[in-house]
């Protein structure tokens, strides 16, 4: 072929030619591709959320449980944090040997405990304990924690031996 003969390939000039997919990808109310040049992001009438009104109740319940939490000694959220450690290990050892449990537990109870946890702190702030003080004395109540089982284990052992005791005098 001659010199004279070849032409090159010029991409058209895209602001002015688009193709109908980047037509149609420009136009779409649903576009949530920030690479483009105008990005179109259509929100929700008022009212139409539905998670609105959930969450409100949720914050509610919060804030309600905060209250009770905030009610209760320190001696009686120290008693609820041991009772609600054991009842999370109980769901550990439920998860191990699987059997039947509700997985959104887990987060259930770790959440109180941090609620309890919580309340314990603002109190020692408002006493004026420091950090350092705080974690030493964190450090010594959980070294005076005796085991105990947890409610949850406690209800089925006095369920046995109720059980247990109505059996031994029907016979």
């Amino acid at each position: 072929m001659a010199a004279s003969m070849m032409t090159f390939y010029t991409p058209p000039n895209r602001a002015l030619n688009l193709n109908h997919f980047d037509k149609a990808r420009r136009m779409s109310s649903l576009n949530t591709n920030f690479s483009s040049r105008i990005p179109f992001r259509v929100s929700a009438p008022k009212g139409v959320c539905s998670y609105k009104p959930l969450k409100a109740v949720m914050m509610a319940k919060r804030e309600e449980e905060l209250k009770e939490i905030r009610t209760k000694t320190t001696e009686q959220i120290n008693e609820d944090v041991i009772d609600l450690k054991g009842e999370l290990v109980m769901l550990r050892i439920k998860k191990a040997a699987r059997q039947e449990l509700k997985s959104s537990e887990f987060g259930r109870l770790q959440r109180r405990i941090a609620r309890m946890l919580t309340v314990r702190r603002e109190r020692e702030l408002e006493q004026g304990i420091g950090k350092r003080l705080s974690r030493k004395m964190d450090r010594a109540w959980k070294r005076s924690i005796i085991p105990r089982p947890p409610p949850s284990l406690r209800k089925l052992q006095e369920e046995k031996a109720a059980k247990a005791t109505k059996e031994a005098k029907a016979e």
